[in-house]
């Protein structure tokens, strides 16, 4: 998607890696680079004129640390009964990595208080009705054999689950079919200051500079492999031209257009699905004090698996605040602060069969969009009845949250699917690379950073010198964790330790 009469002008500047966008990706991979290659000339461009405040900041994010403790969409039953729990074994390791970058953040002092950004806290399921409770004691026996799930707690006494979640069992029906199983040594993240954290210490280190209210309007490949790219100061209003290395396209939702921009033949057939979201917010102290866990429930029918309800107990800025949600919305933003134009001006030829196709194969979800648009505050209180018995309206305030784009890919036998997750895209010569899509992204930031790190720069990722530097960051970094019970132990005591966490 070329500009027919854009003007080169000469490069003002040569970084050696752009980084476009100011959220948790951008600052996983600029942190990890200059770790691994300290004379790296990085320049970081934000079109907002702050850090973090799409889709990594505190109120746009689902903020659990995503560990596969308690979201049950993670795992799937089978059409013969059975619980898959591979997803869920992937997501915990992926997070365990996460968990060991954070903690040589904090030993290096990049991170001098781990509790501006994670926290302990309870993760529990929660679920009602004779198959849902069949369904969640079978997960239950799956995932407590496994290593990373050691400790989960599994009861259907009314009373054990009034010492685990008092809020949710006040007033219930004693006759009423109930489980939930628990994981003590849950999180919960604020991913704004952790991003906002390593952007601090990414600005004090030699040949990093950041620039805020700056818009990347043009990408383009030059002929030698390098990359112009040219960018929009927001405020003076004036143009510049960079020439570099390596792009990283960490925009959160602005990421598709800018892949489409960056015409590389890999991104061909991906387009975007917006999804919005809002999160009912507690404003009674009282009951606030009532709740400190996250308690996930069972997604319903077409809904997509970021709209799990769940009751979630967040630290933000020191305060604890108690949220349920996320109601589920349709915008045609690709971005919060976005343009109700995103979705019409992301069409081209090669992705317009595949979006039609995955609407079409997913009319469900498009029905419960729909439908969650149109609620009511009466009906958005009996969704927060299920879990709050004598929850009234006037303790509750519905506020916004992130915006999501789910990804959407070509498909062989459909013509074009809906992809949940996050997806990398990246050019065959590894000068350019993007992330498209939602949850788990943040949880499982580093896993993902080191997957483009792979494909990027496979050579140096295999030279000694990178190898020892990646294991002193990631003690675990080259071994399946999965399958090694006594480094697990090993790895969490020593990350819980140093992230004040318990263990």
């Amino acid at each position: 998607m070329s500009h027919l009469f854009h003007i080169h002008h000469k490069p003002s500047s040569h970084p050696d890696v752009v980084l476009i966008g100011a959220g948790i990706m951008s600052a996983t991979i600029g942190l990890i680079l200059k770790e691994l290659h300290p004379s790296l000339k990085i320049e970081i461009y934000e079109r907002l004129d702050s850090i973090a405040a799409e889709s990594s900041d505190a109120m746009n994010n689902a903020g659990t640390g995503h560990s596969a403790f308690c979201e049950l969409n993670y795992t799937p039953q089978k059409e013969n009964g059975e619980v898959d729990c591979s997803k869920a074994i992937k997501i915990a390791e992926q997070f365990e990595v996460s968990k060991q970058f954070w903690s040589y953040l904090v030993k290096k002092k990049y991170i001098i208080d781990s509790h501006l950004f994670i926290n302990s806290i309870p993760h529990l399921s929660f679920v009602w009705g004779d198959e849902n409770v069949a369904f969640l004691k079978k997960r239950f026996d799956n995932l407590s054999k496994h290593a990373f799930f050691k400790g989960m707690e599994y009861s259907e006494e009314h009373s054990i689950l009034k010492e685990w979640m008092p809020l949710i069992m006040k007033d219930r029906d004693k006759s009423e079919t109930l489980a939930a199983t628990r994981m003590a040594i849950g999180t919960d993240i604020n991913f704004g200051n952790l991003t906002r954290s390593m952007f601090e210490s990414l600005k004090k280190m030699d040949g990093v500079s950041i620039h805020l209210s700056h818009d990347v309007v043009f990408l383009e490949k030059m002929k030698f492999g390098h990359w112009e790219v040219e960018v929009e100061n927001l405020i003076t209003e004036e143009k510049r031209t960079l020439e570099s290395k390596f792009v990283f396209i960490g925009a959160g939702g602005g990421s598709l257009p800018l892949l489409e921009e960056a015409d590389i033949e890999e991104a061909e057939g991906y387009g975007g699905f917006p999804v919005s979201g809002q999160w009912l917010v507690c404003k009674n102290e009282e009951v606030i004090k009532q709740h400190n866990q996250k308690v996930y429930g069972k997604a319903s029918v077409g809904a997509p698996p970021m709209s799990v309800p769940h009751l979630d107990t967040r630290i933000i800025d020191g305060k604890k605040e108690l949220l349920f949600g996320p109601f589920a919305g349709f915008s045609t933003k690709f971005l919060k602060h976005g343009s109700s134009f995103d979705l019409l001006e992301s069409l081209e030829f090669s992705n317009l069969f595949p979006m039609l196709s995955a609407g079409w194969h997913n009319l469900p979800l498009t029905k419960y969009l729909i439908d969650q648009v149109r609620q009511s505050p009466e009906e958005r209180l009996e969704a927060l009845k299920q879990f709050v018995p004598d929850a009234k309206l006037e303790d509750w305030v519905l506020e916004n949250a992130g915006q999501r784009v789910q990804v959407i890919k070509k498909d062989e036998e459909e013509g074009g699917k809906l992809e949940f997750g996050t997806e990398i895209v990246n050019a065959a010569d590894g000068t350019i690379a993007a992330l498209l899509g939602a949850s788990p992204g943040a949880s499982t930031s580093v896993s993902i950073i080191l997957d483009v790190l792979h494909r990027c720069f496979k050579s140096k990722m295999e030279s000694d010198e990178w190898l020892a530097k990646l294991k002193e960051m990631i003690p675990s970094y080259g071994i399946s964790l999965a399958k090694d019970e006594v480094l697990i132990e090993k790895v969490r005591k020593e990350t819980n330790e140093l992230l004040d966490l318990k263990h």
